[in-house]
């Protein structure tokens, strides 16, 4: 990786030389010594440059490779990850107030979540370190993602999982022939079961709070972002937080942006937790160290009671003088609801966190009308199919008679136009 410099300790900026299995700081231990990925920039601007992406056709993550930590040359996973749309949100941003309104969509990768990015770097680096088995705890998403990356390049993945994982994702995993391992516990159990397994078996870890190359993974969301909108840096960028390794992630993509000469600003970030497990919020309005919670959420990709990579997101929410919002339960399905009325987007409840954190933040001013604001959607709604029809209610049963059909749908008020309305001509039209 001669793109790659070293690696740095947050804790106690201690330096080392990237190895296979070399994760966490030994001074510091796997709690504290997490590390960070230090990038030759002068070696980066030699092999990439805006230019070269306007003209460059590969339609996945891997258009940004000179910034991320994987061999610069040979095989990569098959599977397209990344370059997801990011559509610009006027109907919801017109509710909202605010003027410019951007989604970006991650519910379209391969196994429908952002996850992929992280799980597709870790599959390149096993494939470089000639590993056989990779493995990771996850609630869900992380560990559908590596299981179908590892399936794509023929590795054995082995997932640990909490008993309360949605079956949607579980299906992902014995589809894509993972070793499933159902913990039945908290995701705290599954972690550290995983953790001590990996330890004694010596596969390829991909838990993303203590491998540092998952997070590199992670910013090429944000790397995406940066390019489709023409390298105009946002005011805000919205999303969720559990590990808090994406949002980790989605700040380092702005910070190399900058270190390369990229952009000339950074934007403010805003993390979103669930009130019912909160611990790194918590930790960010007292001033304080994480101290663990309980997992009491519908939102399950993001109730992390204790999460392993709390300080990166911090750092990244006060470097970047940005801010954490808790919402309910009750906000995050209504926000299910708004972002697909609004903007055919079907998000699962830890994807759409990020958006009612936004509905939230814009009411309470925190987010200004005129400001530009990107929100991720981190997962797709199918994942979660049992909280998606709480959020948005049973379908409506009729008799099969137009009888039936003409008393429900006069029930509900819906504007009768008739075989001879014509719709009023769009502007386009109208010029």
């Amino acid at each position: 990786m001669s793109n790659v410099t070293q690696l740095r300790c947050i804790n106690c900026s201690r330096t080392y030389q990237p190895r296979p299995g070399f994760y966490t700081c030994p001074v510091c231990g796997s709690t504290d010594g997490i590390l960070d990925v230090e990038y030759d920039y002068d070696y980066i601007n030699k092999y990439i440059s805006k230019e070269s992406l306007a003209g460059n056709r590969e339609p996945s993550m891997w258009r940004y490779r000179p910034f991320l930590p994987v061999a610069q040359e040979g095989p990569l996973p098959p599977l397209r990850v990344g370059w997801s749309p990011l559509y610009r949100a006027d109907r919801l941003g017109a509710e909202l107030g605010l003027k410019e309104l951007y989604i970006k969509d991650d519910g379209i990768n391969p196994t429908a979540s952002l996850k992929d990015r992280p799980s597709a770097v870790a599959v390149a680096r096993a494939m470089a370190e000639g590993a056989g088995v990779v493995a990771c705890s996850s609630t869900g998403n992380a560990a559908s993602s590596l299981a179908g990356a590892a399936a794509s390049v023929g590795l054995k993945a082995v997932i640990f999982v909490p008993g309360r994982a949605p079956q949607g994702k579980v299906a992902q995993l014995l589809i894509f022939g993972a070793t499933v391992i159902s913990v039945q516990g908290s995701y705290e159990d599954a972690f550290r079961l995983s953790a001590a397994a990996i330890e004694e078996h010596g596969w390829y870890n991909r838990n993303a709070a203590i491998n540092p190359y998952l997070v590199e993974g992670k910013k090429t969301a944000c790397l995406e972002v940066a390019e489709q909108l023409h390298w105009e840096v946002p005011d805000w960028v919205v999303l969720s937080v559990g590990d808090g390794c994406t949002m980790a992630g989605a700040w380092k993509a702005w910070v190399d942006l900058k270190k390369a000469g990229w952009i000339e600003k950074l934007p403010r970030m805003l993390g979103v937790q669930a009130e019912g497990c909160c611990p790194i919020t918590r930790a960010f309005r007292e001033g304080t160290r994480v101290r663990p919670m309980e997992e009491n959420t519908l939102a399950d990709s993001i109730a992390v009671g204790v999460p392993r990579n709390p300080e990166k997101a911090l750092r990244a929410v006060r470097d970047s003088r940005g801010t954490m919002i808790n919402v309910s339960d009750e906000e995050i399905l209504a926000a299910m609801r708004v972002l697909g009325r609004t903007s055919g987007v079907f998000g699962e409840p830890a994807g759409v966190a990020g958006t009612a954190g936004l509905i939230k933040a814009v009411r309470e001013g925190i987010i200004k009308p005129e400001e530009r604001v990107v929100v991720l959607v981190t997962g797709n709604g199918l994942k979660d199919v049992a909280n998606a029809i709480k959020a948005a209610g049973e379908p409506i049963r009729v008799a099969p008679s137009l009888e039936a059909l003409h008393k429900a749908l006069g029930d509900l008020k819906l504007p009768n136009y008739g075989w001879g309305y014509v719709p009023e001509p769009r502007l386009a039209e109208r010029r």
